[in-house]
């Protein structure tokens, strides 16, 4: 789906040719680093807000605070002010003392009442609060640091471990997509080889309360060896409300930091990497990234 996606974009940008190629799968050596599967406790049936224990829940809280407020300082109309001042009262009350099922359950609660805001609502991203909270809360998982495996390998690190095992030694480039920005940019201070271009789509780093502060190295910069960071964000992509990458990530040595810059996708579901890969804007420089890479590998 992500390659069809930026064969669409790579089309609209004027790289017909090379739009035909990545359908093919036949541009570039391309690599999915897929690892909902690390999300799935022992015993559990998916990754859903029912996995979520007491800590992680407070975490949640937190990050759902963080999406509230930033959204009030976008300076939104009055009634998506209304919504969120309602959502930002049910969050307060999830402060008061009460059982972990609970809190959990008024979590979801405060989600369902984001769902109403105009543009989430019309390009449903979502179908539930549930979904919603689910989704957030694997960001809130990652960021504990915890959950060893048998060998004392944390959740988080697993999963650093499983996309670095797909990125080769060669100029490569990589494209990230919510959590997975907060992913790549970790593992990426662990990776040695070029990256000619890292594109970041529908991004929550810079959500200053959660996610920010808990980056790893501090304080967040640009990994050494990223020779180009493009953020793409969408208004109405609820987990991208801070869209100004440049404002909180220090540049690598080589002065590199990232560049962001607005899209506006139409239909369903703005939060999707395809989305944002099928727009012009976006595929259109990671089309010539590639194209750039393969000469200097052949070079």
């Amino acid at each position: 789906m992500w390659l069809a996606a930026l064969a669409t974009g790579a089309g609209k940008a004027g790289h017909s040719l090379e739009g035909s190629a990545l359908a093919r799968n036949g541009f570039a050596d391309t690599a999915f680093a897929y690892y909902g599967d690390l999300f799935l406790r022992p015993q559990a049936q998916g990754s859903t807000t029912a996995d979520v224990k007491a800590g992680e829940a407070e975490v949640l809280r937190q990050l759902l605070e963080d999406l509230i407020d930033t959204h009030l300082q976008t300076s939104p109309g009055e009634g998506e002010r209304r919504i969120l001042h309602h959502a930002r009262t049910e969050l307060t009350s999830t402060q008061q003392p009460q059982g972990s099922g609970d809190f959990v359950r008024r979590l979801v609660n405060v989600c369902t009442t984001m769902l109403a805001l105009p543009g989430v609502r019309r390009t449903g991203q979502w179908a539930s609060g549930r979904l919603m909270a689910g989704h957030l809360a694997q960001v809130t998982r990652y960021l504990a640091r915890a959950e060893p495996d048998s060998d004392g390998c944390t959740l988080d690190a697993r999963i650093r471990n499983r996309v670095l095992s797909f990125i080769g030694d060669g100029p490569t480039v990589v494209i990230a997509h919510s959590l997975g920005s907060v992913v790549a940019l970790e593992a990426l201070h662990q990776h040695q080889g070029p990256v000619p271009l890292l594109v970041t789509v529908g991004s929550p780093l810079c959500m200053r309360t959660v996610v920010h502060p808990r980056l790893r190295p501090q304080p967040p910069a640009t990994p050494h060896g990223v020779e180009r960071w493009l953020n793409y964000w969408d208004r109405d992509d609820i987990i991208a409300p801070r869209p100004w990458l440049e404002r909180d990530i220090l540049p690598n040595s080589r002065g590199c930091q990232p560049v962001s810059d607005r899209v506006d996708s139409d239909g369903v579901w703005v939060h999707t990497a395809t989305k944002y890969l099928a727009q012009a804007s976006v595929a259109g420089p990671v089309v010539e990234a590639i194209r750039r890479a393969g000469e200097r590998s052949s070079a």
